[in-house]
């Protein structure tokens, strides 16, 4: 398998054609230097260079066949012939090239993968086809790993697998969590758990408090849905920690709601009304004993992403009386329409301008809210049709009466990018509570 070495890299090209190339000095300094190697050259892009060692040597030692690498919005692990890194020839060394936008950022993983677990490559494109290699790809995905040679700490991916982070250069920063990136994750002090026995919702569930500034009834109120990603995937209490201390955050509460799984996920956030009956009538009365915080709407905020996105602002449009402001990162506005998500088969994928889902539909027909939503929502660049849904979301947000603050990030459906513009957009909304 080969991969042709791209002269406009001229560092990582130097490296790899180097007489000691594979060597274990010639490994020491890539491990010292971190990975993937980075290079910036023209039109506001850069080339990057993955590297990964092959722990039994050479092809004549190995068994391996590939070495994938899923980089999220880059790399189609949908395809029938994943991308994967190229070995290069008597030696130990994987690698793969890509020219990307200086400003990307996402997560990326590695998987290596023997002769024997490959797939037919050969079989002809059908929706059979399709399903066994949605089939293949989840088990080889359990070998998944994170790149040992990248600098910066794993973290656990959306389906737990360990992933890598990778920020361009131009990439918005991010200086609050790469702060908290470095800290310890032990619990703080200012966390309490709660176990929520919900009578409405027959079920129950873990729910983190989080604390900043003094106890007062005027602090703000941030609910963050999918919360056990942030309370212990990529836990955000260092970050807002140090986004408070740098003037970006009021004193706020901030009550992380655990989704329970992924079922009952999909069964409360898209646009389920017993769900935020349940919140408001039982958890907020709870978090008002351990936490005083305002009740006003202009002070209360729902984050959420993906489903989370699409639940918070359905929460936000059918109670503004008490939730006055949303945080919406690549909302699922495309529910309950499945189809619109479809794409043909091994062909990219397509653009659907126009497309909406039932929030939006019903949105016109909704009483209008004493006072305008504040919303900030963002999509990202490489997310195809739901940037489509997200702007027609917009568009019907600002026929309303609304006030959006819209925008693209270049990235793709990744928490490393969301946990950027959650803080960001945490700031707008709650700017006046500073």
């Amino acid at each position: 398998m080969l991969c042709k070495l791209n002269s406009e890299a001229s560092e990582a090209t130097y490296l790899l054609k180097a007489s000691d190339a594979g060597s274990e000095s010639w490994w020491l300094k890539i491990a010292e230097q971190g990975t993937p190697l980075i290079e910036e050259c023209a039109d506001h892009r850069v080339w990057v260079t993955f590297l990964w060692r092959d722990p039994a040597g050479d092809e004549s030692c190995s068994e391996l066949a590939r070495v994938y690498i899923d980089v999220n919005s880059v790399t189609d692990h949908h395809s029938a012939d994943p991308q994967s890194l190229a070995r290069m020839a008597g030696s130990d060394i994987w690698y793969w090239q890509v020219q990307l936008p200086a400003d990307w950022r996402g997560s990326y993983c590695l998987i290596p993968v023997a002769a024997s677990r490959l797939p037919d490559f050969s079989a002809p494109p059908s929706a059979e086809q399709a399903s066994h290699q949605r089939s293949w790809w989840r088990s080889i995905a359990e070998a998944a790993e994170a790149d040992p040679l990248n600098l910066q700490s794993p973290r656990a991916g959306a389906w737990r697998t360990a992933m890598s982070a990778l920020h361009l250069p131009k990439a918005p920063p991010q200086t609050a969590w790469l702060y908290a990136d470095g800290q310890d994750e032990g619990d703080p002090a200012g966390l309490k758990l709660l176990d929520w026995h919900s009578a409405m919702l027959a079920n129950q569930r873990r729910v983190w408090v989080y604390q900043t500034g003094e106890p007062d009834g005027d602090r703000a109120l941030v609910l963050l849905l999918d919360g056990q990603h942030w309370a212990e995937r990529m836990p955000v209490y260092p970050a807002i920690d140090r986004a408070t201390a740098d003037g970006q955050l009021p004193a706020a509460v901030y009550v992380l709601i655990d989704a329970i799984d992924g079922g009952q996920r999909s069964l409360e956030l898209p646009c389920n009304p017993q769900f935020w009956l349940a919140v408001q009538s039982e958890l907020l009365p709870l978090i008002q004993q351990i936490a005083p915080c305002s009740d006003q709407p202009e002070r209360t905020v729902i984050a959420g992403q993906s489903y989370g996105g699409l639940s918070a602002m359905y929460a936000a449009l059918h109670w503004p009386e008490r939730f006055g402001c949303v945080l919406s990162q690549s909302g699922s506005f495309w529910w309950p329409y499945h189809d619109i998500l479809k794409m043909p088969l091994n062909q990219p994928a397509i653009r659907k301008p126009g497309s909406r889902g039932q929030l939006a539909e019903q949105l016109p027909g909704l009483a209008p809210a004493a006072r305008a939503l504040k919303v900030f929502q963002e999509a990202g660049s490489r997310e195809d049709v739901m940037i489509d849904v997200n702007e027609t979301m917009r568009d019907a947000l600002v026929q309303a009466g609304h006030q959006v603050s819209y925008r693209l990030f270049e990235g793709g459906h990744d928490w490393l990018c969301w946990r950027g513009g959650l803080l960001e957009g945490l700031s707008g909304l709650l700017a006046h509570c500073k």
